[in-house]
């Protein structure tokens, strides 16, 4: 089966995944509902297959999400994402924890001509919301990690073929996610999917994946149970049939907070569900119904041999980036070009930003993109980046941040002037420094807090202090909204949850606080709660648990294994003055939320994350 016009490509030159006759029905289903042919349960169980998603503020606001396949961009791709940002957003779009690029605040009429556009570089919104299955991920670094087994790209974007458009694959009881990863190190969270595909090579040589099943974070905390510890790579549509066919017929399609696919396995019971998933699975194989796989994949990914870009200048990038315009409401990017960089803010950037790859002489870069947020005209200078210093696409991390390949060891520091240039030159990738958060109260009808306002606060806080970046050795902070989860926290050393605290007939917001989460080799370990603490008073939890770790770590222990073994009694005392509140103690900016100038008044809305 061939899944791009050349499979020597690696991704880099891919057909499209965009279909013009999804767009032709969205135009016509919108007329009907508009007519009164649709209810508004119908319209909306409809465009949120079509990634249109309504958000919290009554006006005509709409999110929409475009998929990122393994997450892999394209210069033509982040030129269309930037033309959408600018036209009918708020200048900029937002990179999520699922490699999708979101976009707030467009018009319901003026989602026909974003798709569009989209479509024109290939691009689409189909199934990237709703009881679908959604974006399929892959780690950043396949194809040019040195401890990768193989690389998993071609893999996750034939799945992401086979099952885009699929009869099954908007018809579940809810979403549905898909995780690839090849490297040693997991970069891509996969047991806390409901479908994972970890590389491994046979002892004949033959190539295939350890798959999982059942992952899932939000209000049931799950990693994923080990399906096969080794499926022949040709095997894995198959396989992700024989599951979505389980849960499409015996999944709960009622109760909108249970029927992820985690549940269904904890009501039937692993055994249970395992026969069920026996049965299907014989039956794809004999009855002929769904393919193998058959991938002649090179063993190596090749060198570009195109001719690259020139590059543009420097101070042309300053200025281009600094005259482009963004909009409210909520918070926007903050642009700082540097026009000069010196020797000690490159010297940190190359030691946290690059690493190299396993091709010799070449080097991967990462951009670290603060809350994800990427506004046009730095979209398409990152595109132009890649043509010049890599091999014309970039990939989005789980991280938020984007990841140069190709990069030739002697442009280095060339590419870092540009990205410096750009506002994009920040050091401390992999750090706590580099906060993941969802978008919050912003624009979510379930979320509690401005996530992004505590984002940014942390990342401010942190990066004037490297010696608390240093203390804390690789530690990584999360943010979400609400208990769902969209920044991961279940999984992060210090993760952020939104909630609320009633003090007399006010409000504040506040944070659950938990610790010791993290994705490994062995599956996910999930955070546990510690403290109740309000927003403003959350940069002093973080320092007080950094220095709890410097204090009581073991020798050579990370912060999330310390973090993971250590008694929560230690971690509350730590934090016990934070987290009382009285009326007397409280001081006006308690009651206003970050990132915002009004007195907090929570509203969780009814939520569109099922239809």
């Amino acid at each position: 089966m061939s899944v791009v016009d050349d499979p020597k490509t690696f991704g880099r030159a891919r057909l499209p995944f965009s279909s013009v006759a999804d767009i032709d029905e969205f135009v016509t289903t919108l007329e009907r509902y508009e007519r009164g042919e649709l209810t508004p349960d119908q319209w909306r169980a409809f465009r949120l297959v079509r990634g249109t998603y309504g958000q919290r503020q009554a006006d005509d606001a709409q999110m929409l999400r475009v998929k990122i396949p393994q997450g892999v961009l394209t210069s033509d791709q982040l030129d269309a994402l930037a033309d959408v940002g600018e036209r009918y957003s708020r200048g900029f779009g937002h990179i999520t924890t699922r490699q999708n690029v979101q976009f707030h605040f467009v018009k319901l009429h003026d989602v026909e001509p974003v798709m569009r556009r989209l479509a024109g570089a290939g691009l689409t919104t189909r199934e990237a919301c709703g009881n679908s299955v959604r974006n399929i991920t892959a780690c950043a670094y396949a194809g040019v990690a040195a401890d990768e087994r193989f690389d998993v790209t071609p893999y996750a974007e034939a799945l992401t073929r086979y099952l885009l458009r699929h009869p099954l694959a908007s018809t579940l009881p809810r979403k549905f996610k898909i995780a690839f990863e090849g490297c040693a190190t997991d970069h891509i969270a996969i047991a806390i999917n409901d479908l994972g595909f970890r590389a491994l090579v046979g002892p004949d040589g033959g190539r295939g994946f350890r798959v999982t099943a059942g992952g899932g974070t939000a209000i049931l905390v799950t990693s994923a149970g080990v399906l096969h510890e080794f499926l022949p790579a040709s095997e894995i549509f198959r396989v992700a049939e024989a599951v979505l066919r389980i849960f499409h017929r015996l999944g709960d399609y009622e109760h909108k907070q249970r029927n992820r696919m985690k549940f269904l396995i904890k009501t039937l019971g692993w055994t249970r569900w395992r026969e069920e998933y026996d049965r299907e699975l014989t039956a794809c194989r004999l009855r002929g119904q769904v393919p193998t796989l058959e991938i002649d994949s090179p063993a190596t990914e090749p060198t570009p041999d195109w001719a690259k870009d020139v590059p543009p200048p420097v101070g042309d990038v300053a200025e281009r980036v600094a005259a482009g315009r963004t909009t409210g409401p909520g918070l926007t990017p903050t642009i700082a070009p540097l026009l000069f960089a010196g020797d000690d803010a490159y010297a940190r950037w190359r030691v946290t930003n690059t690493h190299p790859q396993k091709q010799f002489g070449y080097v991967i870069a990462v951009a670290s993109v603060p809350l994800g947020d990427l506004t046009g005209e730095q979209m398409r200078v990152v595109g132009e980046l890649a043509r010049a210093y890599g091999d014309g696409t970039v990939r989005v991390t789980l991280d938020q941040d984007l990841l140069f390949r190709w990069v030739n060891a002697c442009d280095v520091r060339q590419l870092y002037r540009r990205l410096a240039a750009a506002g994009l030159g920040l050091a401390e990738a992999g750090t706590i420094a580099n906060v993941t958060s969802c978008p919050g109260a912003e624009t979510c009808r379930l979320a509690v807090t401005q996530s992004r306002g505590l984002g940014r606060l942390l990342e401010d806080h942190l990066r004037g202090r490297p010696d608390l970046i240093a203390a804390a050795d690789g530690a990584r902070i999360k943010i979400s909204g609400c208990p769902n989860g969209c920044g991961q926290h279940h999984i992060a050393t210090l993760g952020f949850q939104g909630s609320v605290r009633r003090l007399g007939s006010r409000a504040v917001p506040q944070y659950f606080v938990m610790v010791g989460g993290g994705a490994h080799d062995r599956g996910a370990s999930f955070a546990r709660l510690a403290a109740k603490i309000p927003a403003r008073r959350i940069p002093d939890a973080v320092e007080r648990l950094i220095a709890l770790y410097a204090r009581e770590r073991q020798p050579g222990e990370s912060a999330t294994a310390f973090f993971g073994r250590v008694d929560l009694t230690v971690v509350r005392v730590e934090l016990a003055g934070l987290e009382r509140l009285q009326p007397g103690d409280a001081v006006p900016a308690d009651f206003i939320d970050l990132g915002e100038a009004h007195e907090f008044a929570p509203e969780v809305m009814e939520g569109e994350c099922s239809a």
